[in-house]
């Protein structure tokens, strides 16, 4: 009779949830999404749109939609974006697309994405949003963090640095602040996070008639 049960409870429909993750560069939102995206089958990784050229190994569709301004100004007049940002002199969107019938289908997204976007995304659907931002142990770390990749200019590390700054005032705009000191105790958090989520009332869509039958 338990085995039954376990088996009824495990096979409950659950609406899915875009599960946001947001941080200063240098970080680590990055690394804890593909950590995430490894460990988590259950996740999918909203691929956005952008007018940036293709980096070295970056592949289309995979790691980003590479479009022109063009193409990027069409799906902005045809709301094709829950959000869309300028950042360093490119642009950023998510696109709807299959996205809003797979939520109802259980299916969760990871969303690697800024403030400006995270506030766009709530403001749209607040009720699949789960909000984590994730800040360094110091300023000095995370600037040593950035010149320890020795692929940018002075210009753009103290362009990110004073950006990281702007986005870091926005914390509080979030529903969980994660501290990434050590790489793997901040990838532990963010799971439970993710679990606790899943695991709320109102995402447990099969929850309603499987009490009705318990109380029939």
């Amino acid at each position: 009779m338990a085995d039954s049960a376990d088996s009824h409870d495990n096979a409950l429909a659950r609406r899915g949830l875009m599960f946001i993750l947001s941080s200063p560069s240098g970080a680590g939102k990055t690394t804890i999404s593909r950590m995430l995206l490894a460990a988590d089958p259950s996740i999918k990784l909203s691929v956005s749109v952008t007018t940036r050229p293709p980096r070295p190994g970056e592949i289309d569709g995979v790691h980003y939609f590479f479009v022109d301004d063009a193409e990027f100004d069409r799906m902005v007049e045809e709301d094709d974006f829950y959000e869309w940002a300028h950042v360093f002199g490119h642009r950023y969107g998510t696109p709807k697309g299959h996205i809003r019938n797979a939520l109802k289908e259980g299916q969760d997204f990871l969303f690697d994405i800024d403030w400006q976007g995270t506030q766009q995304l709530y403001q749209k659907d607040q009720q699949d949003v789960v909000r984590v931002f994730i800040l360094p142990p110091s300023i000095v770390e995370l600037e040593r963090r950035l010149r320890s990749r020795a692929t940018d200019s002075e210009d753009v590390v103290q362009a990110r640095m004073e950006r990281a700054r702007a986005e870091i005032s926005h914390w509080d705009a979030y529903d969980y602040v994660v501290i990434n000191e050590d790489v793997n105790d901040c990838f532990a958090k963010v799971r439970e996070i993710l679990d606790a989520e899943r695991m709320k009332r109102q995402r447990q869509t099969g929850l309603i008639p499987f009490v009705r039958e318990l109380m029939s």
